[in-house]
């Protein structure tokens, strides 16, 4: 039944949810019109000079941004797709555990490294992969002469991103397709089991069959991500020797604005990144609809 004074009092609670959107994500639309300006700072928007779409035209003509896209296509869909296959593997293996404290055990420990951030993980990477760090000390040990420098080479740079992003969040999606497993009624497992199927046999059969709508529902939500790489992780973990391979959109942003202090180009390059996020987003919840019967509203 409604209750107006109830209703009320869930209205409150949105309130500085509700607050919080305006002021940090609606009032800084406004900046958009930077990307049409010839932005001086000292001038501001309302009296700096316009340049309509100079900046997009000049950002086309840069010999990097190419690199720069092609690097971060590359980088989101990599941890796109260890991002599915992992969790997937790992929570099939985990269903097949039996003592239920091992898996308890093994489901917080592989969850923790989601909770931290990726200022704190860069520092402790930096120094297990350093030149005298622990993994250059551990290759030693078996014979290697040259240490490798991990963050400082365009061969393995990327491995480095996408493993250590492996790492951090397949703990989360491997507690969504845990649930997901949940969901699959015993008795099929049973009758499975009766007419002679193996553990194996279970798995192909049941689980994965079972567990194909939550798989092919983030396989499509996740097509949204295509331009967003992790600023965080590449942002903490990368130098000017790896720009070949690891700089990103975000980061070119990041150096366009606050290193050469070209705002109209890094806010053009934001905007054109804004622009085709959302077309992926709107064509994700599309295909999630058609595929997964999956819908917000």
């Amino acid at each position: 039944m409604y209750n107006k004074k109830t209703a009320r009092f869930y209205v409150c609670m949105l309130l500085p949810g509700f607050a919080f959107l305006i002021v940090f994500c609606f009032v800084p639309m406004g900046g958009v019109v930077i990307a049409f300006q010839d932005f001086i700072p000292a001038l501001g928007v309302l009296h700096s000079d316009w340049a309509g779409l100079g900046n997009f035209i000049y950002l086309f003509q840069l010999p990097d941004i190419w690199q720069v896209l092609k690097n971060t296509v590359v980088i989101s869909l990599l941890k796109i797709a260890a991002g599915l296959i992992v969790p997937i593997i790992v929570a099939l293996l985990l269903n097949e555990v039996t003592k239920s404290w091992f898996k308890r055990t093994v489901q917080t420990i592989i969850y923790l490294p989601y909770f931290i951030s990726w200022v704190l993980l860069a520092g402790v990477l930096s120094q297990i992969l350093s030149v005298d760090g622990v993994v250059n000390s551990l290759l030693a040990s078996f014979g290697l002469k040259d240490p490798i420098m991990f963050l400082g080479s365009n061969t393995w740079f990327r491995p480095v991103l996408i493993i250590t992003n492996i790492w951090k969040e397949f703990g989360f999606g491997t507690i969504i397709y845990l649930a997901a497993i949940t969901n699959i009624s015993p008795s099929l497992y049973e009758a499975a089991a009766m007419d002679g199927a193996k553990r194996m046999q279970l798995v192909r059969y049941i689980t994965i069959p079972g567990i194909s709508a939550t798989i092919v529902l983030l396989t499509v939500l996740s097509l949204q991500n295509v331009l967003n790489a992790g600023f965080d992780q590449v942002f903490n973990l990368y130098n000017a020797l790896v720009y070949q391979t690891g700089d990103i959109i975000d980061t070119y942003v990041y150096r366009t604005a606050f290193f050469d202090a070209q705002f109209g180009l890094a806010t053009a390059v934001g905007l054109l990144k804004s622009v085709v996020s959302f077309f992926l987003i709107v064509l994700s919840y599309k295909l999630a609809a058609k595929f997964a019967n999956y819908r917000i509203f």
